[in-house]
């Protein structure tokens, strides 16, 4: 097996996942699941756990296939679509739920141009408490105009 192409399944893994991301966000947790995703702009309970984590939990699932499909069925596609799937989810978690929304409290002082950007990004979306009228759908590759001082 080629380990550039392994590399490149892997990164464009990485960053079509930030398409899915978007494409989800916009179009089914602000569309006909939004019951699920509506705890999110408007907690309406005491709980450390959202309703909005399903979502997190199927990509989950998705990667674990992907792994399963590569150890049991050897398919070796499946390990590094698996894997980029990971690290989105790892990466979005970071970014998403312990950075902007400060679910564990670290990374609180990150204050380069590209944190204040995605932060700015993220509050205009939240600015929406319904699920019309949404704005900033991405996580990591957000709108030019937020980093602009």
């Amino acid at each position: 097996m080629n380990v550039l192409l392994w590399i490149a399944v892997f990164l464009g893994t990485f960053i079509i996942m930030e398409g899915m991301a978007w494409f989800t966000h916009k179009y089914i947790m602000h569309g006909f699941l939004w019951k699920l995703h509506k705890d999110h702009h408007k907690k309406d309970h005491s709980s450390w756990w959202e309703r909005n984590d399903l979502f997190f939990v199927f990509y989950a699932l998705v990667s674990i296939g992907c792994f399963l499909l590569w150890r049991y069925d050897d398919v070796w596609i499946g390990l590094p679509i698996g894997l980029g799937i990971l690290a989105y989810g790892i990466t979005y978690f970071t970014v998403h739920d312990i950075f902007i929304h400060q679910r564990f409290k670290i990374f609180r002082n990150a204050n380069n141009r590209y944190a204040k950007g995605i932060r700015r990004a993220h509050k205009i979306h939240h600015k929406h408490l319904g699920k019309e009228d949404g704005e900033c759908f991405g996580m990591l590759f957000v709108p030019f105009k937020y980093f602009r001082k």
